[in-house]
């Protein structure tokens, strides 16, 4: 974190010279979403688990990360499914970006690797989506409980999932576990 912080001291000294009303409000957009991800991140520290890890390719940028998922119970107990996230300038009035990058057979991932997940809607009618005092710590419990609690069938962004689900659940279980077997690691 010591990187990091050197990284928001020199950004906040860079944002002092600009003049330009346009880059200086995009400056204070990025220096007001890294101050937060600093301030979320460092509790994080403690949510790492054996289900959920967060790992930034480079240290120095707080705003795009990974999330492996690895479910210890349920239908997709022990696959490793992997979300590259981005967190937005206007973050926290914007929720973050999220693509799964493993293929997975699940009613709420879509084979592209669009997600859904209720708190990933900028706007929601059940007051469920983004908002202002959710974190990333809701991002990442939301991921995981994707694969336990959270995963919906009766409102899919796979509708093959879940109609497949629905008609024949063990074929489901099949062609889940033949997605398993491709993403397992050598």
């Amino acid at each position: 974190m010591i990187t990091l912080s050197k990284k928001l001291k020199e950004s906040q000294e860079k944002g002092k010279g600009q003049t330009n009303a346009t880059s200086s409000t995009k400056t204070t957009s990025s220096r007001i979403r890294n101050h937060l991800l600093v301030k979320e991140l460092s509790d994080i520290g403690s949510y790492n688990n054996s289900t959920c890890q967060i790992k930034f390719p480079d240290p120095n940028i707080l705003h795009h990360f990974t999330v492996s998922v690895t479910p210890e119970d349920g239908m997709w107990k022990d696959g490793c499914f992997k979300f590259n996230v981005s967190i937005p300038e206007e973050y926290n009035m914007k929720p973050p970006v999220v693509k799964c990058t493993t293929s997975v057979w699940h009613p709420n991932i879509s084979l592209k690797g669009e997600v859904c997940l209720s708190i990933l809607r900028e706007h929601s009618l059940d007051g469920s989506g983004w908002a202002p005092t959710r974190s990333v710590k809701d991002l990442i419990w939301g991921l995981g409980s994707l694969f336990t609690d959270l995963a919906d069938f009766d409102d899919p962004l796979n509708l093959e999932a879940a109609n497949e689900f629905k008609k024949d659940p063990r074929k489901f279980r099949r062609t889940l576990e033949v997605y398993l077997y491709k993403n397992a690691p050598t």
